[in-house]
């Protein structure tokens, strides 16, 4: 079984791209406080709000939400964390960052697995997690989360999850929330966090998981953008593994 991928921050080669997420890439690199933002979390992800509010609609957790996210973590000093949908690293620098402020500024200890299936989106979130002087506690792992989640747990990198954070194929909510049980991730007082569950959403997530007497759950409500508009509103579901 050949092991995770864990290599430096590099672009893959592949054919010219023309997308939203290469835009941003070449966005951030261009700007003209580039030198600032390295290794500044908070500056970068402030950036990336920037071009979400004024280049084009981007999807990204916002300020709104990734200040109470922030909180959740510092509440809950969580050691390791997965996600499930890097996308090009918002979250997963957002989390690191406040993983290592609970921690005084350390991180030892600390780990956090990102999967994302997109080769050239994983590429893209190593570059901008590199940038942020994050690469020693995130590891961005390539492929299906479902393959992934098994690779880590064959080859003894992931055993027990703190936090898990689920925001990629609203199909695959519950499969690979299901597959984390199995493989003995959740533990009694793991928190999973279930992102845009709502509009469509993801409605048999929903149901598993208030239909289940292993979660206690309830709802967090954030702003996609600052302004207070209905379109706007996001709703996450939070949950703590009670088993």
């Amino acid at each position: 079984m050949a092991p995770v991928d864990e290599k430096p921050a590099s672009l893959c080669r592949s054919e010219p791209h023309d997308t939203l997420e290469v835009s941003l890439l070449k966005y951030i690199y261009s700007h003209p406080s580039l030198a600032q933002i390295r290794g500044c979390p908070s500056a970068l992800l402030a950036l990336i709000d920037e071009f979400a509010a004024k280049q084009a609609f981007f999807i990204s957790l916002g300020p709104d939400k990734a200040t109470k996210l922030s909180t959740l973590f510092a509440d809950e000093k969580p050691k390791v964390v997965v996600e499930l949908g890097t996308y090009v690293g918002y979250s997963a620098i957002m989390f690191a960052d406040a993983m290592r402020q609970a921690a005084g500024g350390s991180s030892t200890g600390l780990r956090l697995w990102s999967l994302e299936a997109d080769p050239l989106i994983a590429s893209i979130a190593m570059n901008f997690i590199e940038l942020a002087g994050l690469s020693d506690i995130v590891k961005v792992v390539v492929g299906p989360a479902s393959d992934s989640l098994k690779r880590l747990s064959a080859e003894g990198k992931l055993s027990s999850v703190d936090l898990m954070f689920i925001d990629h194929i609203k199909e695959l909510y519950v499969p690979d929330l299901e597959l984390s049980e199995q493989l003995g991730f959740l533990h009694s007082g793991s928190l999973v966090l279930a992102d845009n569950v709502v509009h469509p959403g993801a409605p048999a997530y929903r149901e598993f998981v208030r239909g289940s007497s292993k979660y206690e759950s309830w709802g967090l409500k954030c702003l996609l953008f600052p302004e207070d508009i209905v379109v706007s509103v996001s709703l996450s579901l939070l949950h703590v593994y009670m088993h």
